[in-house]
């Protein structure tokens, strides 16, 4: 019987696949270089799979960007070349008509997804979003939230949770950091394929490696999307405020939430979904400004050693009977996607708990937006003072300021 390594958890964080294995722990590995085929699933119709509404009523409005950081090499790629990013805004709409629900990937992209995470073909494709593709946004200068995804992961990977952070007043611009990301489709078709190592030989370097540039990632959207730049060459797009910006992730994505937060003076708040704080100084430096780690495994030494340096506000909530992708939109289409038949029972219980995925959803929600209302916009939540009877699933683990 197989078990996923806690580093691997807190690591990798595609919408399922391969857990990664260290030296003493054994991980579920994927078939290499490809899975094999799935058992054949039984005729159905292709029924849509929706996402939670936003618990607001507003229309939110996505649009996909093409970035170029032309002061920037890429470190991944093949031959040297700019730094490009696709970058997906959320933000609230004037509204939507004539505006079509947005994909939640791309046809070749969705493809790509379902053979990665063990889904059937056309699962991806069947995931519907609340949001309309390129709605008018609503006037005026919005809070930014940077989203980052995990390991081999993707900027769709948490839609239902920045739809509903748009829903709610935010521009959310989620991030595909090429190379990292499982696969990246560009305008001109090209398909951009992760070229991560499952198992490097030396896991500082390389950890460094991905957090430093994922930090510049982040970085240089944030100057992009507040500077005008990016505004004067797209029409019509939300305004983002540059005095209030906070930066989230997933995994990977949450560890290099943490460094953006220690290299830039911008980000006025950070959050980290259930990753470790690998790949930069953060644990032994801590943070001067509000950090909230929400986990749900019970601790991690990353975790301790940040807590022992963390100078400014900061809170570790647990979450209990979820997985390391539980507030991911894995949730929704595992069970639809026959993840369990495709992997185990076992290992899908690792990856997603047994809280339900809607109430998983609801949890994440709560917590994030609670979190950047009260640091960007100046709105105490009681959720992050002590534990709620109407979340009994969270519990606090620790807490300064």
């Amino acid at each position: 019987m197989t078990m996923i390594g806690r580093r691997s958890l807190l690591t990798f964080a595609g919408l399922g696949g391969a857990a990664l294995a260290l030296p003493g722990t054994t991980a579920y590995a994927a078939p290499a270089p490809a899975p094999p085929a799935p058992p054949p699933a039984p005729a159905r119709p292709a029924t849509p799979i929706d996402l939670p509404v936003p618990t607001a009523r507003r229309i939110v409005g996505t649009v996909s960007l093409h970035l170029v950081d032309e002061d920037r090499q890429d470190p991944f790629a093949p031959a040297p070349a700019p730094r490009e990013l696709m970058v997906q805004l959320w933000y609230p709409a004037l509204g939507a008509a004539g505006r079509p629900r947005a994909p939640y990937a791309t046809a070749r992209v969705a493809a790509e997804l379902d053979r990665i995470a063990f889904l059937d073909p056309g699962t991806i494709a069947r995931l519907r979003p609340t949001a309309r593709l390129g709605a008018p946004a609503a006037p005026g200068a919005l809070p930014l939230l940077l989203l980052g995804h995990g390991r081999k992961g993707g900027r769709s990977n948490c839609t239902a949770l920045a739809e509903e952070l748009a829903a709610h007043g935010y521009l959310v611009a989620a991030l595909d950091h090429p190379y990292d990301a499982a696969v990246v489709e560009f305008p001109d078709g090209r398909l951009v394929r992760s070229v991560l190592e499952d198992d490097p030989a030396d896991w500082g370097a390389t950890e460094r490696t991905e957090i430093s540039t994922r930090a510049a990632d982040l970085r240089f959207v944030a100057t992009e999307l507040t500077t005008g730049r990016t505004l004067r060459r797209h029409s019509g797009l939300p305004c983002a405020d540059p005095e209030r910006i906070g930066v989230l992730g997933h995994s990977m994505g949450g560890s290099a939430a943490a460094e953006a937060v220690r290299q830039d003076r911008r980000f006025a708040a950070g959050l980290n979904l259930d990753g470790g704080f690998f790949g930069s100084p953060v644990p032994d430096e801590g943070l001067d400004r509000p950090f909230l780690l929400l986990t749900t495994l019970a601790d991690h030494e990353t975790w301790q050693r940040w807590r022992a340096h963390q100078r400014g506000w900061g809170r570790q909530l647990l979450q209990r009977d979820a997985g390391h992708l539980s507030c991911t939109d894995l949730a929704f289409v595992a069970g639809p996607g026959r993840l369990a038949d495709h992997t185990s029972p076992e290992i899908a219980t690792q990856l997603l708990g047994t809280t339900a995925p809607a109430r998983a959803a609801e949890l994440t929600r709560a917590y994030v937006r609670a979190h950047f209302d009260r640091f960007l916009r100046g709105r105490p939540s009681p959720l992050l003072d002590a534990p709620s009877p109407r979340y009994p699933e969270i519990s606090f683990v620790w807490s300064r300021g």
